[in-house]
C-alpha cells in the first residue's frame, strides 16, 4: 500500500502508471536518420513511465545476432557491467559500476515515481567501482584470466590507454595509473588529472573519455545535471558538453556543449571525425526528443536545453536564450526517440563482411519515457564517404522476453582483437561476444 506524499494520496503504482499517456506513438523508423520526425511536444505533468522490468537471462539463453552473426557469452557473473575498453595485448576490460550517491537528485513526487521505476528496471544496484580484466588470448571461448584490474574507484566509466598512462574516467575525477603491458592488476596509486563536474547533483554521472589521435589530448563527456535545466544554469556549469584535457597539464576547456547526455565517443576512420552518441530530454511526447549520433565541431553549440534538433525551441526553459537557438547545430543523425543510446564505436577491424567497416554500432539500453518501449538492441548505421548512408539495422536483439520483461540491457560496444563485436550488458551481468558464421579469409587478429 502506497502512503500519502504531502497534500497527494497517490494511486496504486501499476494504475497510475497506466494512466500516464502521451497518445498514440509514432513508429520507431520514423525517429530514425537525418530527418527525423518532430511532432508537436506533450508538455507531461506526470511523464509516461513504461519500463521492461529486469529479470535476467537463464541458463543457455543468449540474444540474437543478425543473420550471418552469431552470439556468445565472454563472460558471465559480472556486477552491473557497463563499459569496455580493449588493451592492445587484447585483453578486455570491464568498468563494474553504477551511480555514485546523489543525495539532491530525483527529488520530489516525480523522482519519486522515477526510482520506482528504474529500480524495476535494475538501474539501482549498488556500484562495484571496479575493473576488471578478462584474457582469451587464443579467441577458444575459455578465459585463461579473469582478474580485478583496479578497486576503490568512483563509480568508474570511461577508460584509456596512452603509452604507459592508463586514465579512468570517474564520476568526479579523471584518473591516471601507471601501466605495463600485459599487467592483469593495478595497484599504484592514482595521479588526479583533473577534476569533473560532480557535487550532490550530478544527474548524469557517467563520464567517458577518448584520446585524440596524436596522443596529446583527451576528450570527456560530461551529462547536464537537469532534464532540461531545472536545477537552474548555474548547476550546468561545464556540464552537457565534451571537454578537451591537456595531457601533460590538466589543463581543460569546453570542446562543444548543448549536448544534454553524451556518452560514446569514437574517431570516424574515414573522415578523423570526433562522433558522440547523445541523450535527448525527456518528458515532451512519446516521440521527442529522438536520441542522436553527431559528428563533433570545436566549439560547436548543439541546443540543450533551449532547442533541440537545431532550432526547435523547447518552450519549458525559462528564459529563453534566442541568440544560442540561432547558432544551434543540427545533429548528423538520429537514433530514436528514448532508445537511451549509450554505446559507439565504429568498425574499423576485418572480420565482418565489408559493407560492415566504417559502420557505427550503437549499444541502446532502452526506454523508460515512451509506451511501447525503445531501443533494447544494438543497432548498426552503414557509413560511406564519413557519413551515414543508410538506415540503422538491428544487430543483436532479443533483449526482451515475450512478456515484455528485459533479459538485459545493452550499454558499452568494442570491437576486440579478433574483429568480434562485445556489448556490455549491465542487467544480464554479462559482455556478450558477437561474430562473424563464417569470418572472410583475410580476417585475422591484429598485430
Amino acid at each position: 500500500m502506497l502512503k500519502e506524499l504531502g497534500l497527494i494520496t497517490l494511486p496504486p503504482l501499476a494504475l497510475l502508471l497506466s494512466n500516464c499517456s502521451a497518445g498514440p506513438a509514432l513508429p520507431p523508423e520514423q525517429g530514425y536518420g537525418p530527418h527525423p520526425v518532430l511532432p508537436v511536444a506533450q508538455k507531461q505533468t506526470i511523464p509516461v513511465m513504461k519500463i521492461a522490468p529486469a529479470v535476467g537471462w537463464a541458463d543457455g539463453q543468449t540474444p540474437d545476432a543478425a543473420p550471418g552473426f552469431v552470439a556468445t557469452a565472454l563472460v558471465r557473473g559480472l556486477d552491473h557491467p557497463r563499459w569496455l575498453y580493449m588493451l592492445p595485448n587484447g585483453d578486455v576490460l570491464i568498468a563494474e559500476t553504477n551511480a555514485p550517491p546523489k543525495p539532491e537528485d530525483g527529488k520530489g513526487i516525480r523522482g519519486w515515481f522515477q526510482k520506482i521505476i528504474m529500480g524495476r528496471a535494475g538501474a539501482t544496484v549498488p556500484t562495484a567501482n571496479r575493473i576488471t580484466l578478462v584474457r582469451d588470448a587464443n579467441n577458444d571461448g575459455m578465459l585463461e584470466a579473469r582478474t580485478t584490474f583496479l578497486s576503490g574507484l568512483n563509480s568508474p566509466f570511461g577508460m584509456a590507454l596512452v603509452g604507459d598512462t592508463f586514465y579512468v574516467a570517474d564520476s568526479d575525477a579523471l584518473l591516471a595509473f601507471p601501466y605495463q603491458a600485459g599487467q592483469t592488476q593495478i595497484t599504484a596509486a592514482p595521479h588526479k588529472v583533473a577534476d569533473l563536474p560532480a557535487g550532490p547533483i550530478n544527474h548524469h554521472w557517467t563520464k567517458n573519455v577518448i584520446v585524440s589521435p596524436d596522443g596529446s589530448k583527451l576528450y570527456v563527456t560530461v551529462g547536464s545535471n537537469s532534464n532540461v535545466g531545472e536545477n537552474g544554469m548555474a548547476a550546468e556549469e561545464r556540464r552537457a558538453a565534451i571537454l578537451e584535457i591537456d595531457r601533460a597539464t590538466g589543463a581543460s576547456r569546453v570542446f562543444a556543449s548543448g549536448l544534454r547526455n553524451p556518452n560514446g565517443m569514437d574517431w570516424q576512420p574515414t573522415s578523423g571525425a570526433l562522433w558522440t552518441s547523445v541523450n535527448e530530454r525527456d518528458e515532451i511526447g512519446n516521440d521527442l526528443v529522438p536520441d542522436y549520433m553527431t559528428s563533433v565541431k570545436d566549439g560547436g553549440f548543439y541546443g540543450w536545453p533551449y532547442s533541440y534538433y537545431g532550432q526547435t525551441v523547447d518552450a519549458r526553459v525559462k528564459p529563453q536564450r534566442p541568440d544560442l537557438v540561432a547558432r544551434a547545430i543540427k545533429p548528423d543523425y538520429a537514433l530514436g526517440a528514448h532508445t537511451a543510446s549509450l554505446g559507439l564505436t565504429f568498425y574499423k577491424a576485418d572480420a565482418f563482411p565489408a559493407r560492415y567497416r566504417g559502420g557505427a554500432f550503437i549499444g541502446q539500453h532502452g526506454s523508460w519515457n515512451r509506451k511501447p518501449v525503445n531501443g533494447y538492441r544494438v543497432a548498426f548505421v552503414p557509413f560511406a564517404g564519413g557519413m551515414p548512408s543508410g538506415p540503422a539495422e538491428p544487430f543483436l536483439t532479443g533483449f526482451l522476453d515475450a512478456k515484455g520483461q528485459a533479459l538485459g540491457r545493452p550499454v558499452g560496444v568494442a570491437v576486440d582483437k579478433f574483429g568480434a563485436l562485445l556489448v556490455a550488458d549491465d542487467v544480464g551481468n554479462t559482455v556478450w561476444r558477437v561474430a562473424a558464421n563464417t569470418p572472410p579469409a583475410a580476417a585475422k587478429a591484429a598485430p
